[in-house]
């Protein structure tokens, strides 16, 4: 490298199913909602992040939007290249610059990502300019960014909530040992909530709404020691088509969501269940990291607790830890190339 180091610059990419994350310079540079407006007349995509979010469940004819990923893999091609390349030009040092730098990339991925899926992910980050891609699974990721230290002989054991997959992983001597990856996350709590909108309430509610009702009064149990205020929410009545209004409380969502919620804690009984004794004895003394967005549910922490008989820890920045871990591996790519994947 030598001489041409300045026409290359370092970019970790937390490739989500609800939102896509990039450090640069140790910095969080881009936050924004994986979501695209395509114009449907051009083909064009007309807007990214944040604005196209905006534009959810809005939309005329003309205009759709896409969420180019699903389950944490890509699911539409053109749409995320797109959504990349865009989200990469946002980042404010590399506007200034003349000449397109090439890329070196961290990318995170889920662990239970197929070959094919891999090399989809790993050919969008060449189009925009990426030199060197480097691939890592997320719950070692999560890791990281909690601030485990993964090359100790010790087994730790990750749980990452995010908005397509839940990842599970034990991590021992900088590998994962065991690890499971289901499919119920974020998007199946929202789509949880607007089902029992309409059976329970007869109110049609969308995407957007249904994502609000979860972040403010989302539980993940019924005794909560510290309970959100009841919520109005307004919907179409689907008896009358009129717009119209209802009250609602946490605990109703609580149990909107119980089904999902006993399928990660499944998920999570089964991980254990395959952990070697070494590790699991290593677990009885570390506990259970959480990370991810899903993990800020009220009383999941305490629910996964009282099931595992294990002390359950919430990231301090659930939210980031995986795109900080990333960040942190592209630092020291060299400490951390047996993690990464060429």
């Amino acid at each position: 490298m030598g001489f041409f180091d300045f026409l290359t610059e370092e970019i970790a990419i937390d490739l989500g199913t609800a939102n896509t994350l990039i450090i640069h310079n140790d910095k969080v540079v881009v936050d924004s909602p994986s979501i695209v407006a395509r114009d449907r007349t051009t083909g064009k995509i007309t807007h990214v992040g944040k604005e196209a979010a905006m534009m959810q469940g809005k939309t005329h004819e003309n205009i759709k939007t896409i969420r180019p990923l699903k389950d944490g893999v890509i699911a539409d091609f053109d749409a995320s290249e797109k959504m990349i390349s865009m989200f990469i030009k946002d980042i404010p040092a590399l506007k200034k610059k003349w000449i397109t730098p090439s890329l070196r990339m961290v990318i995170c991925i889920p662990s239970g990502i197929t070959e094919v899926e891999m090399r989809a992910v790993k050919e969008s980050a060449e189009r925009v300019n990426g030199k060197e891609v480097y691939l890592i699974h997320e719950p070692m990721a999560a890791a990281i960014g909690i601030g485990v230290d993964i090359m100790q002989p010790k087994g730790n054991m990750i749980v990452d909530i995010g908005g397509g997959t839940t990842e599970i992983a034990v991590i021992a001597l900088g590998g994962i040992v065991c690890d499971k990856s289901v499919k119920v996350a974020g998007d199946v709590f929202t789509n949880d909530i607007i089902y029992y909108m309409r059976t329970q309430h007869n109110l049609y509610v969308g995407e957007r709404t249904a994502e609000k009702i979860k972040i403010q009064i989302g539980a993940a149990t019924e005794d909560l020691e510290l309970p959100p205020d009841d919520m109005s929410v307004q919907g179409r009545d689907l008896l009358t088509g009129k717009p119209k209004q209802v009250q609602i409380s946490y605990r109703e969502i609580a149990k909107a969501l119980d089904k999902s919620i006993l399928r990660i804690e499944d998920a999570v009984m089964e991980t254990l269940s395959q952990t070697p004794p070494e590790l699991a004895a290593d677990i009885y003394n570390t506990g259970i990291y959480l990370a991810g967005g899903g993990s800020m549910l009220r009383g999941l922490d305490k629910r996964l607790s009282q099931k595992t008989d294990l002390p359950v820890y919430i990231a301090e920045d659930p939210l980031r830890a995986v795109v900080r871990g990333t960040g942190i591996t592209l630092k020291n790519i060299n400490r951390y190339k047996g993690v990464l994947i060429k």
